[in-house]
């Protein structure tokens, strides 16, 4: 390979919080480097989170994800473990496979080659002993976009569920990734949301996609092939919108209304 062949290596930014020790970013980096390696498209940017629960009853304290954008195409993972350096190896594996199914898929999750491709059904279980901990969202029943931004934001979350008091339209605002936040609702056919009365410098987009309807199940598969940190979407049972998301001890999280 000639000079002009040799592609500079991505540049890979680490966030850490917690009691992270302090060789763990230099490790999360190689490590996620070396799974970046075998990509062929151009890597547009990678960002690595690195976080260490605290409390002797925290099961699986360490937990590493990674964002990666492939020439525009969004490829996530997740992992907890008992120790920062096993969280971080079994990251890098968990990268380089859904690197490799991009890969073989394409960017639509259609194979290349032809073929078809079936969709895994799992239980609540995912066939690796997590169990859904169901619970009803935090704060006042109903609530405008601001003041759920607001709520987000004192507590530290990146996401929150909540119904809002003027459409009644359950509703979810989040981290959008970029230092901003985003709006995203159980149905389209309603009024625009008042974005109205947020802390200084907040911003909100709103998605103009619904939340896709679903069981819970689905729900379960879309959040592990997808690796996004939480799955918006209406319950098919209740009608109701819900968001399913990783837990620190490993588990799966269930957010319903809390009306």
């Amino acid at each position: 390979m000639n000079r002009s062949q040799i592609r500079p290596l991505p540049e890979v930014r680490v966030e850490v919080r917690g009691e992270v020790p302090g060789d763990a970013a230099e490790y999360a980096r190689a490590k996620v480097l070396a799974a970046l390696g075998k990509v062929g498209e151009p890597v547009l940017g990678t960002r690595v989170k690195l976080s260490q629960a605290v409390g002797a009853s925290v099961r699986r304290p360490a937990l590493a994800q990674v964002n990666v954008d492939v020439n525009g195409h969004p490829v996530r993972a997740r992992v907890t473990a008992d120790t920062m350096p096993e969280a971080i190896d079994l990251l890098r594996d968990r990268l380089a496979g859904r690197l490799a199914r991009v890969h073989r898929h394409g960017h639509h999750g259609r194979p290349r080659h032809g073929g078809t491709h079936r969709r895994p059904h799992p239980g609540p279980h995912a066939g690796r002993g997590q169990r859904i901990v169901r619970h009803r969202t935090h704060g006042p029943a109903r609530q405008t976009p601001a003041e759920a931004v607001r709520g987000m934001e004192a507590l530290g979350y990146e996401f929150h569920l909540f119904t809002d008091a003027v459409s009644g339209v359950d509703s979810v605002v989040y981290r959008d990734g970029t230092g901003g936040h985003r709006l995203a609702r159980a149905r389209r056919d309603v009024p625009a949301p008042v974005t109205s009365g947020l802390p200084p410098a907040a911003s909100l987009g709103v998605s103009g996609i619904p939340a896709p309807r679903m069981g819970v199940e689905q729900a379960v598969w879309r959040l592990e092939t997808t690796g996004l940190p939480f799955v918006f979407f209406v319950d098919a049972s209740t009608g109701r919108g819900a968001l399913l998301h990783h837990r620190r001890d490993g588990h799966y999280g269930l957010i319903t209304p809390a009306d």
